[in-house]
């Protein structure tokens, strides 16, 4: 079986793999510029940026390197990670009663083979009160995420409706993913 390398930190992603029986190979962090282009749509965004990720993995020519992106828009606004409380904050203001969409993109490479899947998810906010919004700031928990929230956390009380893929808003559309892997020779240690 080809090694899988997984072209991400992301430890929600790394726990997501583990729970279809997935470890990767190798682990490697991806330096690449996530910002926006000017006038980018989420989804050409998010379809850029995993591509991106998977292009810049040194792997051999039977390594089998899988790479995500995520992205949250509000409209046309794309909601990165914020840089700090106050941008997390107008984030979840922004949100409050409202729906959002999360395009999370997945890139499977193997040697000059890559398929690319974007899954699409729409998730409803319900109004959030200033507390709420104050006490989800102080625990933290919105750093380093798209959109300035975990819905795998605190915010899941945030949500009460979602249309799409729910590990997708995590960071990995795992029935996709799968299916990705698989099609490149990747599967569960132990499945015939």
């Amino acid at each position: 079986m080809p090694r899988l390398i997984l072209a991400s930190a992301s430890p929600r992603r790394l726990a997501l793999l583990a729970q279809i029986g997935l470890v990767p190979d190798l682990v490697i962090a991806t330096d690449i510029d996530e910002a926006p282009r000017p006038g980018e749509p989420a989804r050409d965004c998010a379809l850029r940026l995993a591509a991106g990720k998977a292009a810049v993995v040194d792997a051999g020519p039977d390594d089998v390197v899988l790479a995500a992106d995520t992205i949250v828009s509000a409209g046309r606004r794309i909601l990165g990670k914020p840089e700090d409380a106050a941008e997390a904050e107008a984030f979840l203001r922004l949100l409050s009663g409202r729906r959002h969409r999360v395009a999370t993109a997945v890139a499977v490479r193997r040697g000059a083979r890559e398929s690319l899947r974007l899954v699409e998810t729409t998730v409803r906010f319900r109004p959030l009160t200033r507390t709420e919004i104050e006490d989800y700031i102080a625990c933290g928990e919105w750093q380093g995420k798209a959109g300035g929230y975990a819905i795998q956390g605190r915010a899941a009380a945030f949500a009460p409706w979602l249309q799409g893929s729910f590990t997708g808003v995590v960071g990995l559309p795992l029935a996709e993913t799968a299916a990705m892997l698989r099609a490149a020779g990747i599967r569960p240690r132990g499945d015939a």
